[in-house]
């Protein structure tokens, strides 16, 4: 498959600002990691600034583990250390000036934490990727995908896995595995937004009945941090013009052959998620 000329053409004159800031809420004491692979994936799949929303008592260790092009902006956090609902007001007036929000790697489904994903996903009208913990604080909330007011329209892809489908709908994780393109195709309906259905041949599709089967990727892939990878790709496509289905199903596609190339070189069994990052360039050239 060959990525689109948007991606791969860029003006002689062209700026950093013209490929998107995405804002990446997430992070923890406990899985700082998670944004940290969002946030370097991001960068390598094209995005012209990236920032880090985290937990205040992360600054200093991230700032020595981070990719060096991404900032950060330091947030109130609850007392385990994941972000509060008291960060709302600093994490929404920065959103004024970002492109494209990234909400869920390893937030933790702490209460507050959860409170604030709700109220960031009910209020900002900028394109949005859902992810991880972002997905877990909808159980239960999925109406607030139903919000209609003008004002707060945006692009919703929500990533989740069986697991977090399952979830969300409150079913068995065998009947999505059973019917995965249907039980995809009638949440994006219901809830108006754009799913990757991640798995054995990921399924993407949106409101409208589009949908994509992926056939790139590979076992070694089903490891730590591999999603968070996926959502950093999806939002940099966000960021630099593709509609929600096209970033979606072109990050797809990017991140299994991008893993593909990866368990070439270490080993399905002995691959990682930052692995798979390292093949971005590569896996990007082989789609130009």
């Amino acid at each position: 498959m060959r990525l689109p000329t948007q991606l791969l053409r860029r003006k002689p004159n062209a700026h950093k600002g013209d490929f998107g800031h995405i804002f990446i809420l997430g992070g923890s004491v406990r899985f700082s990691g998670a944004a940290l692979l969002c946030a370097e994936a991001a960068m390598r799949s094209g995005a012209g600034l990236v920032t880090l929303g985290i937990p205040k008592s992360l600054t200093n260790a991230i700032i020595k583990m981070k990719p060096k092009e991404a900032m950060i902006l330091p947030l109130e956090q609850t007392k385990e250390g994941s972000l509060s609902l008291a960060a709302y007001k600093k994490a929404k007036d920065f959103i004024k000036d970002i492109n494209v929000l990234v909400i869920g790697p390893g937030l933790t489904q702490n209460k507050s934490t959860q409170s604030l994903v709700r109220k960031m996903i009910s209020k900002t009208d900028k394109p949005t990727v859902i992810d991880a913990d972002g997905l877990n604080a909808l159980v239960d909330h999925l109406d607030l995908l139903r919000i209609t007011n003008y004002e707060l329209r945006f692009t919703k892809i929500l990533t989740p896995h069986p697991g977090e489908m399952a979830r969300l709908l409150g079913i068995k994780v065998s009947k999505v595995q059973t019917k995965r393109k249907d039980i995809a195709k009638q949440f994006a309906q219901d809830y108006n937004c754009t799913v990757v259905l991640k798995g054995y041949k990921t399924v993407v599709v949106d409101s409208q009945g589009k949908v994509y089967l992926n056939r790139t990727g590979n076992p070694g892939m089903a490891t730590a941090g591999s999603g968070d990878v996926l959502a950093g790709i999806i939002g940099a496509f966000l960021g630099q013009g593709l509609n929600a289905f096209e970033a979606a199903k072109y990050a797809v596609y990017l991140h299994g052959l991008a893993g593909d190339l990866a368990a070439g070189e270490k080993t399905q069994m002995g691959m990682v998620a930052s692995d798979i990052i390292a093949k971005i360039p590569e896996a990007i050239k082989k789609c130009s």
